[in-house]
């Protein structure tokens, strides 16, 4: 079982959340007791990325005027094992299968993601097939024993992997979902004669039905455990050394928290770990700004240094998923990537960040991404050796980053650096200016993500032009005008501190986890011993949570359960999920049960299904602490302080520091020849709330910049919150 921190005995005033992207890790320190908080900011180190988390986390306490020793807990997300496994940077594995069944994951379900591609490439699995065995064993659907494990043989393979340099194993027989003995007495086996092998076995990492993802999961587990753990243990140490005394926590992919162990244990739980954070601070903050009534649906959207992402916020909350796929060949082809099953925040992420490369194919087309220019060496106008063209470069060439301000200033950007390397690699070949240049990379990239965006939304039942855009990541605010505008939007939201608005939705966390066993069962036929066998299933993982939780010092009546079993028509091949009353059931409650399940099947598919019996397949129990009280007081200017309790809103002209060359397509011939126009810059610390103004614009803050297009119209909410209308776009 996971395990999370012993309780502190001093109080955690001082949190903070890290992130680390693969341009810039982020970090911010709140005092949680008046909300007064610290941001920064610094380029990420590929080779060591705990030092980023040392040196940015030193500038940023400093600035707090606190200590290490001051943190009560540090809150961390990491894309650490999704690159492992893209790159193919885990540890040597083998795979350990019921006999007749080690090419599983390979076989996969025989399902071509493109029909008509006859250069289909199908993902690689993860351990190559002559790492793959067959082991004598076979436990039965119903778990009862066909034939018992052959240790003697087991042994002795494990002794010839262990002499042949294998450092993982995974584990994964037929139907231990039902009976996990055989997967414990093998794991036992390989532990006893190889004690440092890793090993991982299917029935603790994902104890579901679906013998390939479920598979494929554990695999996934086990290669990147080493690597996982040996970062994380590093950082632990290199924190200590500072004189970190508090509780480090990882972000999970599922929006909850865990500890150093639960991550080391069950490091596939981390692949989406960032982005979760993201997507947490839209619900969180997209829904306290009140935009069109409550704001309860909203589509976030995150643009750093490498990768857009995008997650729709239903009814308040991130979709959650339980299955989903890294490491796609195509990144909108379902089948194409390896499978994992394992809770996470559903969203969609492709390569397009201010990193992205441009260039021109082999037909001559202008292509953004997906390779990044990463942090090193970077763009071209970092000045850290990138000669390449990128998204930020674009940006830069059309005055919408200003030189001198990007990071507060901390690092200048090298205009003539942007423009030599649009002019020679885009301009030149396509006979175009360089601000024509520019504005294609531009543009292009926001097609790209509006196309993804357009795809993930509908696919999930919303409409986007009816869904508010939330726009934060370092370069989200400065493309999410032009995203929202492809879309048809209504409006974007850019909270306060957008740059770093995942290291800020970290801190929003409860410490949560979940677990799950499948269970399958036609609940019509259900006797009353089926009925206690699944309130003991249940019960077995509320208990599971309950201690969990408790030995993190969360009070035993603070502690929150929701049930959800994953539900089907009788012959159908998938699920949804719906929640379960949380008590005992019993045949009294199946009204209740089918009646969610039909609100929730119409709200998929428009439709009730056929007059067939409902079966459960799997029943899950999410176990979790309260949300944090999390409040951030923002500092007041004289502009601030100025303001008056009148609601009429107030122009904004005093919170304009300067003006700056940019483009705009609207202006008169900008469609055919653009145009470079003078366009105020507001200073983002002096914008109050009630003040408004009208576009074109650009609004600075230090680790973030807006760009507000012609039509647009921008007012300041009560939370600090920039809403910029769209509405008027045609």
């Amino acid at each position: 079982m996971p395990s999370l921190p012993a309780p502190q005995n001093r109080p955690q005033q001082y949190r903070a959340g890290v992130d680390i992207g693969g341009t810039f890790t982020d970090l911010i320190v709140v005092d949680d007791v008046n909300g007064s908080f610290s941001i920064g900011k610094t380029l990420t180190t590929p080779s060591d990325p705990s030092l980023a988390i040392e040196t940015g986390l030193n500038e940023t306490l400093a600035k707090a005027g606190i200590t290490h020793a001051d943190l009560g807990q540090i809150i961390h997300g990491t894309t650490l094992v999704t690159n492992a496994i893209i790159e193919r940077k885990g540890a040597p594995t083998a795979l350990l299968a019921t006999q007749g069944f080690k090419d599983a994951l390979e076989i996969g379900r025989e399902h071509r993601y493109d029909l008509y591609d006859l250069q289909l490439e199908m993902p690689q699995p993860l351990v190559p097939r002559y790492l793959r065995f067959d082991v004598p064993q076979r436990t039965l659907s119903d778990g009862s024993t066909l034939h018992a494990l052959d240790e003697v043989y087991l042994e002795k393979l494990v002794h010839e992997l262990d002499a042949a340099g294998i450092t993982a194993i995974a584990i994964a027989f037929i139907n231990s979902y039902t009976n996990p003995a055989a997967e414990r007495q093998a794991r036992a086996i390989v532990q006893r004669a190889a004690p440092n092998m890793r090993v991982s076995i299917s029935a603790d990492v994902v104890p579901e039905i679906r013998e390939y993802e479920r598979t494929s999961t554990t695999v996934a587990n086990v290669y990147v455990q080493a690597r996982v753990e040996h970062y994380l243990r590093e950082l632990e140490a290199r924190l200590t050394r500072a004189g970190f005394t508090g509780s480090l926590l990882l972000m999970l992919s599922s929006g909850g928290l865990g500890t150093v162990d639960t991550a080391v244990r069950y490091p596939v739980r981390l692949l989406e770990s960032g982005p979760a954070g993201g997507a947490l601070a839209a619900a969180r903050f997209g829904l306290s700004s009140g935009v069109q009534g409550h704001a309860a649906d909203l589509l976030s959207f995150d643009m750093g240094g490498t990768t857009a992402k995008f997650a729709i916020i239903d009814q308040g909350k991130p979709l959650l998923a339980h299955d989903f796929e890294v490491d796609r060949r195509y990144r909108f082809k379902k089948g194409s990537g390896l499978p994992i099953k394992a809770p996470v925040i559903e969203m969609i992420e492709i390569g397009a960040g201010g990193g992205s490369i441009a260039r021109l194919n082999a037909l001559g087309l202008l292509k953004i991404g997906p390779e990044s220019a990463g942090a090193e060496p970077g763009p071209a106008c970092y000045g850290r050796g990138g000669t390449e063209p990128t998204v930020t470069d674009a940006d830069l060439v059309l005055g919408f980053l200003d030189p001198q301000f990007f990071l507060g200033g901390v690092m200048a950007l090298d205009v003539a650096a942007a423009r030599r390397a649009i002019e020679t690699r885009i301009a030149i070949p396509l006979g175009l200016s360089i601000e024509q240049a520019a504005w294609g990379i531009h543009q292009i990239v926001n097609e790209q993500m509006a196309n993804a965006a357009r795809v993930h939304s509908i696919e999930r039942g919303k409409d986007p032009r009816t869904l508010p855009i939330f726009a934060f990541g370092g370069a989200g605010p400065v493309h999410a005008y032009r995203v929202a505008a492809s879309l048809g939007s209504p409006q974007v939201i850019v909270p306060f501190g957008a740059g770093v608005m995942s290291a800020i939705g970290f801190l929003s966390a409860p410490l949560a986890f979940d677990f799950t066993r499948s269970f399958p069962t036609q609940l019509a036929a259900l006797t009353a011993d089926g009925w206690a066998k699944t309130n003991a299933l249940l019960g077995e993982m509320q208990a599971e949570g309950t201690q969990l939780l408790c030995n993190s010092g969360v009070a035993i009546n603070d502690i929150h359960h929701q049930h959800i079993a994953e539900m089907r028509y009788v012959g159908q091949g998938h699920e949804i999920r719906i929640r379960l009353p949380n008590h005992m059931l019993s045949a009294a409650d199946l009204p209740t049960i089918q009646a969610e399940f039909e609100r929730e099947y119409v709200r998929f598919f428009g439709r009730l299904g056929p007059p067939v019996p409902l079966e459960a397949v799997t029943w899950r129990v999410i176990s979790s602490s309260p949300e944090p009280n999390l409040r951030l007081s923002l500092q007041t200017t004289s502009a601030q302080s100025a303001q008056t309790d009148d609601a009429t809103p107030r122009n904004a002209i005093s919170a304009i520091k300067t003006q700056r060359i940019a483009y705009d397509p609207e202006a008169e011939g900008g469609a055919k020849t653009g145009a470079m126009q003078l366009t105020p810059v507001y200073d983002r610390y002096r914008l109050a709330p009630g003040m408004m103004f009208d576009g074109p614009a650009i609004v600075e803050e230090r680790e973030a910049t807006l760009i507000i297009g012609r039509r647009g119209r921008c007012h300041v909410d009560a939370q600090s919150n920039l809403i910029v209308d769209l509405q008027a776009i045609a």
